[in-house]
């Protein structure tokens, strides 16, 4: 189905860790308009889009946002490994800590867990592409 490169795209290398910014860029991966939210998103709205061409394009975009979820969590992990307690503590990120230690859960910068009501789907070709287009924030 897919031709899977085992690289990123873009590669990401961090040298210094930095809890606070990972906390936030947490909220690219798991939050409302975040890259897992966007795959999904375009992967089911393509089954009841009537237009052959824009399946295509759903699909290569929501390819696309997998592809995006990935580099924001190289980019989590880099900014969170080998953080000392001491470090946790201090910018906060211990509350994560705690539930999920370094792995990579879906959540917002809020700390509210990713959900499928940030998305919709609706089936009707306009009212699903202009959600896609106030998610990716463009003006609609």
């Amino acid at each position: 189905m897919w031709n899977y490169e085992k690289r990123l795209q873009y590669p990401v290398k961090i040298t210094q860790t930095n809890p606070k910014i990972a906390q936030i860029i947490l909220s690219q991966f798991g939050g409302p308009d975040g890259e897992l939210g966007a795959s999904l998103r375009y992967f089911s709205q393509r089954y009841t889009m009537p237009y052959n061409e824009v399946i295509g394009t759903l699909t290569d975009i929501a390819t696309e946002e997998f592809a995006h979820m990935e580099i924001v969590c190289a980019i989590v992990h880099q900014l969170t490994r080998n953080l000392t307690p001491e470090q946790l503590e201090k910018s906060g990120f211990d509350k994560y800590y705690v539930d999920h230690t370094l792995a990579l859960w879906p959540q917002a910068a809020s700390g509210t867990p990713w959900s499928a009501t940030t998305f919709q789907s609706k089936g009707d070709p306009i009212t699903d592409l202009h959600e896609d287009m106030a998610a990716e924030g463009a003006i609609v």
